[in-house]
């Protein structure tokens, strides 16, 4: 068993203990959540006031709220959300807090397929992508995420059963694949190629539209509400798959449909804004440490947390160079990568590595 279901044990202060722990992390969240979207929409380059949004005649405050910052801060909480909850959902399928969407290849098969619009999208082999215009690079990474992730599952599936173990390893190797294609793209690629190509790796939630959201929107919002359903079958899975097979969950659907809804939420989002790192694998492991294990709690909190965290960072990328933008990912891996080391250190220690 490993430490994450260890963790299942009932605490001595009992169940209102447990109910006014939540109470205050769902209260502390929102207001989190709502002070973090309030001041992502004022504070820019360009700041926006009530008075400026309620004047009768156009003014540049309007537009800038309308068509740049309320699409940028809409696509944060659905990316943000969207990354939470498929790492939380994946912690609970490989049963490991370390988990995290990376590791079944939707990042890196989507950073693929966007390597390979961006850099050879003009040429006559891949001429294809041009018929799809600005929505080259996002329809080609979402179709490399299911790909991949695809590619994965089948590779830890036999005769109908799927071993999660099998799946984590072979995520790593086609991760090492996929990054040694990405890595020949950029050694092939034009210096503006390049450029296009370390923005699009480093994420950004810079230049939406609401155009360009229109198609994603709805199938990251689906797909991460379907995730929450699955809760009380993740529960079981801590306790064992055995366990969670006599207890009535029909198991081996329960990990494809996690793991076809994981690609679907992840590449939704990283579609459009890039490879955000280390989102799935933080928040669900600080909800966790607030309100425990019970997925039924933590994914819709993961969700709420995702969300603050990633429009928090997106306001940090615009303030701190301004009048230029640092891409998003910088952010969340200087926030994610100190806390995965501990994370690591903590784990190491108590001897459940």
């Amino acid at each position: 068993m490993t430490g994450i279901a260890l963790r299942l044990r009932p605490t001595a202060a009992g169940p209102a203990r447990r109910d006014r722990t939540l109470l205050i992390a769902t209260t502390g969240f929102a207001v989190a959540f709502a002070a973090t979207v309030l001041a992502a929409i004022a504070i820019g380059a360009v700041p926006i006031t009530l008075t400026g949004l309620l004047a009768g005649e156009a003014n540049i405050e309007q537009a800038v709220f309308w068509d740049i910052r309320l699409p940028r801060v809409i696509m944060g909480i659905l990316v943000g959300a969207a990354l939470a909850v498929a790492g939380a959902s994946l912690q609970g399928l490989f049963r490991n807090p370390l988990a995290d969407p990376g590791l079944i290849g939707v990042s890196s098969g989507a950073a693929l397929f966007a390597a390979i619009a961006i850099v050879l999208g003009a040429g006559p082999l891949f001429g294809l992508f041009s018929l799809f215009g600005a929505f080259a690079i996002a329809m080609a990474a979402f179709t490399g995420g299911l790909l991949v992730t695809l590619l994965v599952y089948a590779l830890a599936t036999r005769n109908g059963t799927t071993m999660v173990s099998t799946m984590l390893l072979a995520g790593i190797a086609v991760n090492a694949v996929t990054n040694a294609g990405i890595g020949l793209l950029i050694f092939v690629g034009d210096d503006q190629q390049l450029r296009d190509l370390n923005f699009w790796l480093l994420g950004s939630l810079g230049g939406l539209t609401w155009q360009a959201m229109a198609p994603v929107a709805p199938l990251i919002l689906l797909s991460s509400a379907l995730l929450i359903l699955f809760a009380p079958a993740l529960n079981a899975l801590l306790l064992g798959e055995a366990d969670a097979y006599h207890l009535g969950f029909p198991v081996q659907r329960v990990k494809r449909m996690v793991v076809v809804l994981t690609a679907l939420t992840v590449g939704g989002g990283v579609a459009l804004t890039g490879i955000i790192g280390f989102v799935g694998l933080v928040v669900p492991h600080l909800v966790r440490l607030m309100v425990g294990p019970d997925h039924r709690a933590l994914l819709p909190l993961s969700m709420v947390l995702g969300a603050t965290l990633l429009v928090g960072a997106d306001l940090v990328s615009r303030l701190i160079v301004l009048p230029a933008e640092m891409p998003i990912g910088i952010i969340t891996s200087a926030i994610g990568a100190p806390f995965f080391l501990w994370l690591l250190a903590t784990r190491h220690g108590k001897g459940v590595m």
